[in-house]
């Protein structure tokens, strides 16, 4: 599978879910955890999150986590601290913000440039896909 693959399977979980949100971790080419949003509703609940809880694992160096939209502070801490290597994501948090959700307004670059470049990022990967998502309400 290659990286277009991944995102697809995180906007399909997120479709499946109804939500704009979902988030795949992949290991050495295969799918390792996914999740969407939930429950809808409970904010502490956000993709990335629980696809990294989902995992089992505290340590997750050599994973790439693919999310349909930027993650949020606490979501992009959670992938630094486990020490996740790569983040594929769609919608940035402007796009997220512009379609009414309430967000932080900073970007997980400069957080990760505060955290010492840790994690390699591309943004805007597929985003027009992801921010069909948003689109659909």
């Amino acid at each position: 599978m290659k990286d277009k693959d991944f995102m697809k399977e995180a906007i399909e979980d997120a479709k499946k879910r109804r939500h704009h949100f979902g988030a795949v971790i992949v290991k050495n080419g295969k799918i390792i955890s996914k999740a969407g949003k939930r429950p809808v509703g409970d904010s502490r609940y956000h993709a990335e999150t629980e696809a990294i809880l989902k995992t089992g694992k505290k340590n997750l160096e050599g994973c790439i986590l693919y999310s349909t939209c930027e993650p949020c502070p606490m979501c992009f801490y959670m992938a630094w601290i486990t020490g996740i290597s790569k983040i594929f994501y769609g919608a940035t948090v402007q796009d997220a913000i512009k379609f009414g959700s309430d967000e932080i307004r900073i970007g997980i670059k400069e957080l990760n440039k505060r955290g010492g470049n840790k994690i390699k990022i591309k943004g805007k990967f597929m985003r027009d896909e992801c921010l069909e998502l948003f689109e659909k309400d």
